[in-house]
């Protein structure tokens, strides 16, 4: 069973090539995502007060973080304009796991079929 398995993912088919370009699109996507969240972030927050987020990194650090667990060590952002850009990040990093999860199960159940 597990040899099975480990054969399907070793495997270069043709629909090894799609799942791998989805993920891939998805990947360079999400880097984009955090470039410009960061900018926004760094741009909106640092002067804000009360804000944690008063440098590049700190920006990045948060929006890095938001796009991977939805949460963080520093404070949610304290500008208006702010909050709107952390929400979609929220919103890009829990679809992007849906559909990332979605296309890998897919991948999977696809070659369950063909037995």
């Amino acid at each position: 069973m597990i040899r099975e398995e480990l054969g399907r993912i070793f495997s270069w088919e043709e629909r090894h090539r799609r799942v791998v370009a989805r993920l891939l699109v998805v990947i360079g996507s999400t880097l984009v995502l955090d470039v410009l969240g960061t900018a926004a972030i760094y741009l909106l927050e640092r002067h804000a007060h009360g804000t944690e987020v008063k440098t590049v990194g700190r920006a990045l650090f948060f929006t890095t973080v938001q796009l991977l667990t939805v949460s963080s060590q520093i404070k949610n952002p304290v500008t208006p304009w702010g909050r709107v850009v952390d929400v979609v990040l929220e919103i890009w990093a829990v679809l992007v796991v849906a559909g990332s999860a979605g296309a890998i199960a897919s991948f999977f159940q696809s070659a369950d079929a063909r037995r």
